[in-house]
């Protein structure tokens, strides 16, 4: 459930107006549902309590790389959600907004030595080792330190799943993680260090996943590693599940629910004694957020021999605001802010940069719109403001969280001052 819904025939967010919010703030734009991010954690936080026998004293730690304005992570931290993160900007994100160290975890497969030092100062509560050379890396800068952090071996299980191949990442080609033979190796060498504190296992597989069936294999797959360390008399007390639980862009509801997933974690690691981590993104945060946009024009193109004429509606949010559908050809639902009566049109929705890719959609069927109407793109609350660019010098999309009937602009769009201003002419260039 998300809370945009017509309120005397117009869109709202929450209680808030889009057409009275378009006109104070300005197209395109992201407005965020404080009550819809507060429910989805809720809705995962609440799935994991009732398993905590199976799953220990269990994190949810937001996927910081989804959607990372400071007040929508600050929403999630009063909650107690901890966070994802892959770069010390993301940390400091984090921090930022309220989540603090110990409910922070570092993951990404090229962590630079600074990045890991700083993730050492700061105290995060786990760092997730995705190679060899990491680890090696790592315990340098630890004994330059004199830390010893707990850290995670991630496993390449060799099960990818996902909307997408851009969003598989557990498969056997994919960059990310050790492969299992190597990461029981590599966790037992860790364990001989002084300056590493192996605590677990993490996999990630992929984004979008509706089906639970690979998600199942890749946490087997840990418990038996758990299983076998043990053997070995290694201790291992975490297992990091990351995220990837689909979100119904389509409308509907997704073939697995949170409760369905968190059960289905529950099941597979019940009697291993261990504290699970969930990492969700998309699935807290994509329905809460959409990307308000004004139609500047509808062109029509005349049929040709083939009878193959269309509409184009042209809109002022562009590829550079809204990269997904360019990116991963990704579905959301484009509809009217006020509808108009009528029957419905097919368009193809595209946006004002130059550039063919800058298409949403072809042969949308949709209710009708004129120049000047508002749509909303639905399910844009994750991996769209964070992807946005000024690509064609276009200002960057700002972000607006809403809070019942209160609003406030937590992103602002840059002037053109503002963004020439961010870049010097080299001096040979000036005139004396």
């Amino acid at each position: 459930m998300n809370h945009f819904q017509p309120i005397d025939g117009v869109l709202h967010a929450e209680g808030v107006s889009l057409t009275d919010l378009a006109g104070q703030v300005g197209t395109p734009v992201y407005i965020y549902s404080t009550a819809t991010l507060e429910r989805h954690y809720r809705v995962m936080s609440e799935a994991v309590a009732i398993h905590r026998g199976a799953l220990g004293d269990a994190l949810v730690a937001f996927a910081v790389k989804a959607n990372s304005n400071v007040s929508v992570l600050a929403t999630l931290a009063r909650l107690g959600c901890g966070a994802d993160t892959v770069s010390e900007g993301e940390i400091r994100r984090a921090l930022k907004a309220g989540i603090p160290a110990n409910r922070i975890i570092f993951s990404g497969v090229g962590k630079t030595d600074a990045e890991l030092a700083y993730a050492l100062g700061i105290g995060v509560r786990q760092i997730n080792v995705e190679s060899p050379s990491e680890l090696d890396r790592l315990i340098t800068v630890a004994a330059r330190s004199d830390a010893c952090p707990d850290i995670a071996i991630r496993v390449n299980p060799k099960v990818g799943a996902g909307g997408h191949a851009k969003i598989t990442t557990g498969g056997e080609g994919d960059k990310f993680g050790i492969p299992a033979e190597e990461a029981l190796a590599l966790y037992a060498r860790a364990a001989a260090c002084p300056y590493v504190r192996p605590v677990g296992l993490a996999c990630h597989i992929g984004s979008q996943i509706t089906d639970l069936a690979p998600l199942e294999a890749a946490f087997l797959l840990l418990r038996q590693m758990t299983m076998s360390l043990r053997e070995q008399g290694l201790e291992v007390t975490r297992l990091d599940l990351g995220g990837g639980l689909g979100v119904p862009y389509h409308g509907g509801a997704p073939t697995a629910s949170p409760a369905d997933y968190v059960a289905m974690a529950a099941r597979v690691l019940d009697g291993l004694g261990v504290e699970a981590v969930f990492e969700p993104g998309r699935l807290l945060a994509a329905n809460a957020g959409i990307l308000l946009s004004r139609v500047i024009q509808i062109t029509e193109r005349a049929a040709d021999g083939s009878g193959t004429g269309r509409q184009f509606m042209v809109l002022d949010a562009a590829m550079n605001d809204l990269i997904r559908p360019a990116m991963y050809d990704a579905f959301h639902e484009v509809v009217p802010v006020t509808p108009r009566p009528g029957g419905p049109v097919i368009y193809d929705i595209v946006g004002p940069v130059c550039e063919t890719g800058d298409t949403f959609a072809r042969d949308r069927t949709m209710a009708p719109v004129q120049p000047g109407d508002l749509v909303a793109f639905t399910g844009a609350g994750a991996y769209g403001a964070v992807m946005s660019s000024e690509y064609n010098t276009r200002p960057l999309v700002p972000e607006v969280l809403v809070r019942n009937a209160d609003w406030a602009v937590v992103r602002p769009r840059p002037s053109y001052d503002d963004m020439l201003g961010r870049e010097t002419t080299a001096d040979w260039l000036i005139d004396a």
